[in-house]
């Protein structure tokens, strides 16, 4: 079983030529509304994948708290754990996004904000030795430090997508974390100097494995992802794809690791095959209905570049 704790949030997205600079106004071309959230975007990637996935989180006692759910079970996700809070509004992330498929996001975490320590203990009751847990940080850091350490007691696999990127991550949680999966600019965040490119992301992701991770991949976009493991490294580039949509990319990603490290994929087939999920969503518009299955990804393993490998 596949476990996401984090995030449900309804995405208020917003289509419009350019991204606006400060002080400016943009006029919009589109306007829809999505279920995102980071933690329930790859909760439907795994599930769409036809992994079993559950989600842990809360939403409000409102009408875009009931359309989340329904919007889960239906991509098949279990939602007997998800909370109802009758104090808090549903999250809610506002999106803008430009003709280049980029997006600026605001998040609003709403009913996400009390997420704690019963969630841990729906999550306790549940999760067993192999399972896999899914962590993002739009819920409260010391809730996932807890589900983290808990999970790290029970044998599970801990993949922790640092978003959005705080200063620092505690010792605690890096030590209780199998798969970091920051973006380049969350690794810049978390590393104190800008990744760029190729080099510097292999730089950042060997100073995070020291951290504590056991494994480190730093996302980078068109340029694909560079892994660093105790064995090693390597660049994973890019499926060359037209991009729709990236909102929910690095989330499609982390499913398509969770489902693979469920299967028993090493390093060096996993990050390809999380690749492949990936390079799928950036083709298609908005968050959960992006995900692919099973074989839509696979379709794409074909077109994928070669790995190479890093020393140093």
């Amino acid at each position: 079983m596949i476990y996401s704790f984090g995030s449900l949030n309804m995405d208020l997205v917003a289509q419009t030529p350019h991204l606006p600079a400060p002080g400016e106004t943009c006029l919009g071309r589109a306007f829809i509304t999505v279920p995102g959230g980071k933690g329930a975007n790859q909760a439907v990637a795994v599930a769409r994948l036809g992994a079993p996935a559950t989600m842990l989180g809360r939403v409000g006692n409102d009408s875009f708290g009931h359309s989340l759910i329904h919007s889960l079970t239906a991509a098949g996700v279990a939602t007997e754990t998800l909370g109802v809070d009758t104090q808090a509004p549903t999250g809610m992330a506002l999106i803008v996004m430009d003709d280049a498929g980029q997006n600026q996001i605001v998040v609003v975490p709403g009913a996400n904000g009390q997420v704690g320590h019963r969630e841990v203990q729906h999550l306790a009751e549940r999760l067993r030795a192999g399972d896999g847990l899914l962590l993002q940080l739009e819920v409260p850091l010391e809730s996932v430090e807890e589900a983290a350490q808990m999970a790290q007691s029970k044998g599970a696999t801990v993949i922790l997508d640092p978003a959005p990127a705080p200063v620092a991550l505690p010792d605690t949680l890096l030590a209780a974390t199998d798969w970091l999966t920051p973006n380049q600019g969350e690794a810049s965040q978390l590393v104190g100097f800008a990744v760029t490119d190729v080099a510097s992301a292999w730089r950042a992701a060997q100073y995070l494995r020291q951290l504590g991770p056991r494994q480190v991949v730093v996302k980078l976009g068109a340029e694909g992802s560079v892994v660093a493991t105790p064995s090693g490294g390597f660049h994973q580039p890019a499926i060359p794809v037209a991009v729709v949509d990236t909102v929910a990319a690095g989330d499609a990603f982390n499913g398509g690791l969770a489902l693979g490290l469920a299967a028993g994929m090493p390093p060096e087939t996993l990050v390809p095959w999380a690749t492949a999920v990936a390079a799928y969503a950036v083709t298609q518009p908005g968050a959960q209905r992006a995900m692919p299955t099973r074989a839509q990804a696979e379709a794409l393993l074909a077109h994928l570049p070669p790995l190479r490998p890093l020393a140093g």
